[in-house]
């Protein structure tokens, strides 16, 4: 809420800074230009501290994901959820800082990619001053927010974007394959499409809006993640073989939950922090109609999966409303900054439609998507991005050929680069491991080992059917 003086205390106010001003210039100082060196020293905190603080609460989300996904797995797969997660924000941040953020925001404009130097670090006149060979006014006058703030808060949504294709294949791809994709994800290929977009290349100068990311963050791991679900395939026994559809219930419905609460949380980070900039009356208000947004997407998509999972899935759907929360989050994030608040309404809401719809598409095409994150993150995220131009004044023409242009490159290389993994060395693992878990047939540990896990029956695990009878061996009639 913002404060309001009380009207008794406006003259005294006036009045203060009145004699402020005169003190001021009856004592010789300059007081109009220190208070501009004041606001200059002002502005580059507020902004460098609303990327600090926004990123640290987008990384939080990597907590919301590990809860989301390891209660949404069976519970002999939790454990691997939980090392791939905390794996996936660890190689994002080295992959980012040592060559991603280069090829992203380094020497793009103009270009299709940016700078292969590696490593990135302060400016020279930030070194500077933390030597002392520098003072606050040099840094001042080239910079209006620290250096290592943005590369800060842009590196999380890389790790974003990679814990998107972990939910998706979990249960049996294997830890290393899966993080070398990561690998590949977070220093190349997301990279690239943000060079595009963000960095100021072609999609930037085509007129393509993505706010916050619906496509260029969301998108991408949708992407990446369809490209592996075809490649890997369904876990054993998910599809039966009359077609049917073999019920894996989550684990641990209270963690989920949780999951979906602290994304929701992060999201105020992801979207609120994507103004870029806290240090004047319009970034507050744009800021403000950000995160009502927001919400409201986020609210809207819950109730619209909820009230079509009965028609669509045959049952009021607990999963399907949190994944509409998350569809709807997706989906408004492409422009936040709209100024009608019913229309994010009207966003989150047909997200969550979408969302449930392909959940249950992807049933009937026989592809397992664990937490539905393909649903969630890029059918939504393709709707999010073309609702721009309906309610944020986008470019239908560019928004589509942006869609189109990062969904075939980045399939296509995501592709490609799990078929070479599961031809080389197999990204899948072996159905004695999926059988047994990959807490215990890969890591040794289980998430919960005071319980006793019964054996799955799975295919290969079924009783082989009894001999026919030998006609030789059948007893005469008497």
């Amino acid at each position: 809420m913002v404060a309001r003086l009380r009207p008794y205390r406006r003259p005294a106010i006036i009045l203060a800074v009145t004699a402020a001003g005169a003190a001021a210039i009856f004592l010789g100082r300059p007081a109009i230009a220190e208070a501009a060196a004041v606001d200059g020293e002002t502005e580059f905190v507020l902004n460098t501290f609303a990327f600090l603080i926004w990123g640290a609460l987008v990384m939080w989300m990597c907590a919301g994901f590990t809860m989301l996904e390891s209660g949404s797995v069976r519970t002999k797969n939790a454990s691997m959820i939980c090392l791939k997660n905390i794996g996936i924000y660890s190689i994002a941040g080295l992959a980012y800082f040592v060559i991603g953020y280069n090829l992203m925001y380094v020497d793009v404009v103009g270009d299709f990619i940016g700078s292969f130097n590696l490593l990135y670090e302060a400016s020279d006149v930030e070194l500077a001053l933390l030597e002392g060979d520098a003072t606050a006014d040099a840094v001042l006058a080239d910079e209006s927010y620290a250096t290592m703030s943005d590369w800060f808060f842009q590196m999380v949504f890389v790790a974003t974007a990679a814990s998107i294709v972990s939910g998706a294949l979990a249960e049996r791809v294997k830890m290393w394959p899966f993080f070398f994709f990561t690998l590949a994800l977070t220093a190349v290929i997301y990279p690239v499409v943000g060079a595009w977009t963000w960095g100021e290349g072609w999609l930037h100068d085509l007129g393509f809006q993505d706010f916050a990311g619906s496509t260029i963050v969301h998108g991408v791991g949708g992407w990446a993640a369809l490209a592996g679900i075809l490649v890997v395939g369904p876990r054993l026994g998910k599809f039966r073989a009359d077609g049917s559809v073999r019920p894996t219930p989550p684990s641990n419905v209270l963690v989920v939950t949780l999951g979906v609460f602290i994304l929701w949380l992060g999201w105020f980070g992801f979207n609120g922090g994507s103004q870029l900039a806290l240090a004047s009356t319009l970034d507050a208000v744009s800021m403000s109609h950000v995160l009502v947004n927001t919400n409201l997407a986020a609210a809207a998509g819950v109730m619209a999966a909820l009230g079509v999972s009965r028609f669509v899935l045959g049952r009021m759907d607990l999963i399907a409303g949190l994944n509409g929360a998350i569809a709807g989050l997706v989906s408004i994030t492409a422009g936040p900054d709209i100024t009608e608040h019913w229309w994010a309404i009207i966003i989150g809401a047909i997200g969550g439609v979408i969302c449930t719809l392909a959940i249950k598409l992807f049933e009937k095409l026989k592809l397992d998507d664990v937490v539905g994150a393909v649903p969630a993150h890029l059918f939504a995220g393709v709707w999010g991005t073309l609702a721009v131009c309906i309610a944020a004044g986008g470019d239908f023409g560019a928004q589509i050929t942006g869609v189109a242009a990062i969904g075939a490159f980045v399939f296509t290389v995501s592709f490609v680069l799990w078929k070479v993994l599961a031809m080389t060395v197999q990204a899948r693992v072996s159905p004695e491991v999926e059988e047994l878990g990959q807490d215990a047939g890969e890591l040794g540990i289980e998430a919960y080992p005071e319980f006793v896990l019964m054996p799955e029956e799975l295919p290969s695990m079924a009783p082989p059917p009894p001999p026919p009878p030998d006609p030789e061996e059948a007893p005469s009639e008497a």
